[in-house]
């Protein structure tokens, strides 16, 4: 689906993709933690926490991780661009319990399809606030 997202950002020269229904979209760079290569893949981001851009480690309900989780779960210094711009550093910190309970119902007030998403795995889809370096 990633590379789909990309074409369509190429092709049309970036008037399309960088917002799915209702979300922006940003392209999210991890270090493999086991190959040490960078990775980029493109999320939506439903909301925001203060500075703190949120992102939701779906996978569309499977009952695995994404691979961009686990690499910046282990590191989590991670590089994001918006709409086509520069990359720029970010921490990347998974949701504590708290910080989950008071995210997750108002991601799924604005974007039901995340609850789908939940109630197709038995995993608890993990919420990441990427922050901006000072």
């Amino acid at each position: 689906m990633n590379a789909v997202h990309r074409a369509l950002l190429r092709i049309t020269g970036g008037r399309f993709g960088y917002r799915v229904i209702g979300m922006p979209v940003l392209e999210l760079v991890t270090v493999g933690r086991r190959s040490g290569v960078p990775r980029a893949v493109m999320l939506t981001s439903p909301i925001r926490d203060g500075e703190a851009h949120v992102v939701v480690a779906s996978r569309g309900g499977d009952d695995r991780h994404p691979a961009w989780f686990l690499n910046l779960r282990d590191r989590p210094q991670v590089e994001v661009a918006f709409q086509g711009g520069p990359r720029r550093p970010m921490i990347a910190a998974v949701a504590t319990p708290e910080e989950r309970a008071r995210l997750w119902p108002e991601i799924i007030a604005g974007f039901p399809n995340y609850a789908g998403y939940q109630r197709r795995t038995e995993r608890e889809i993990p919420l990441v606030l990427l922050h901006p370096v000072p």
